[in-house]
């Protein structure tokens, strides 16, 4: 009989949450300046982080758009003390000035919730700085993502997605070997959209690119176990652990001491190894 064992060629990353923002939807408003920022950073890498996503706008379902001015506000200031703690440090934005200022002040990736669709100047900040960019998808925005979510089908259609997105990136100068895929758990989908994610996030690993997903204490979470968002922690850990033996290659997570462990452990059971 065939082994079934998935590859699992290097340990999966694990991309610690930093919300510099006043109403996310699991920490908004605990870090309220940069000094609390760079010890939240600081933890997470003696906890086991591998690079760091530094958001300033809260892409909660039902969230309003903010203006880059006010992005920058909030982002600049703390990441010129993150930089001092060693780790790579990934902005999380659409919004083409913000990216471009941060990528200047220390930053070294993009996470665009948008893919590149949200702002026109964006692939051109990424194609002039070569830094590596997640492509997320998501339907809709923020604000109306969550309304009657439907597809003919999840999988296919985001992959569907992807393929486009790719075709006109790279028609735009940017190597498609730069991009990191994230199919986008919980923006614009249901639960069962979710977990059909989930459960066939392998089909991604066809484009051949690194594979983010984030599903750390979110709605459907919650919706499955009828708990609230503080405490996910078992249910997050489920979501990492078969994110992983799916193929994910980071897991972005707020909690990053006990999913480095879960991730570690899944590591070695995909592997059927230590180290």
């Amino acid at each position: 009989m065939a082994s079934v064992e998935p590859e699992k060629p290097t340990p999966t990353r694990i991309m610690g949450v930093l919300n510099v923002t006043p109403d996310s939807f699991y920490d908004g408003g605990q870090l309220d300046s940069p000094a609390a920022a760079a010890a939240c950073a600081a933890r997470m890498k003696a906890e086991g982080a591998d690079l760091l996503d530094l958001g300033g706008e809260s892409s909660r379902p039902g969230a309003a758009p903010l203006s880059a001015a006010e992005e920058l506000t909030r982002v600049l200031p703390p990441l010129s003390a993150l930089t001092a703690v060693g780790l790579p440090i990934s902005v999380d934005t659409y919004h083409a000035e913000t990216a471009r200022r941060a990528l200047e002040a220390g930053a070294t990736m993009i996470n665009d919730i948008t893919a590149l669709r949200g702002d026109p100047e964006m692939a051109d900040v990424i194609a002039e700085a070569g830094c590596p960019c997640v492509l997320m998808h998501m339907r809709g925005h923020p604000a109306t993502m969550q309304e009657n979510p439907k597809y003919r089908d999840v999988v296919s259609d985001i992959c569907a997605f992807f393929e486009e997105r790719l075709n006109a990136l790279t028609r735009r100068g940017i190597p498609e070997r730069r991009f990191w895929l994230d199919p986008g758990f919980g923006f614009g989908k249901t639960v069962a959209h979710n977990l059909a994610l989930l459960q066939r996030l392998r089909e991604f690993k066809r484009f051949g690119l690194p594979l983010l997903i984030g599903t750390s204490n979110k709605s459907t979470i919650g919706t499955v176990l009828d708990l609230p968002v503080e405490d996910r922690m078992e249910g997050t850990a489920a979501t990492v652990a078969i994110a992983i033996w799916n193929g994910a290659d980071c897991v972005r997570v707020h909690d990053v001491k006990r999913m480095a462990r879960v991730a570690r452990m899944s590591d070695a059971i995909v592997a059927g190894r230590i180290g």
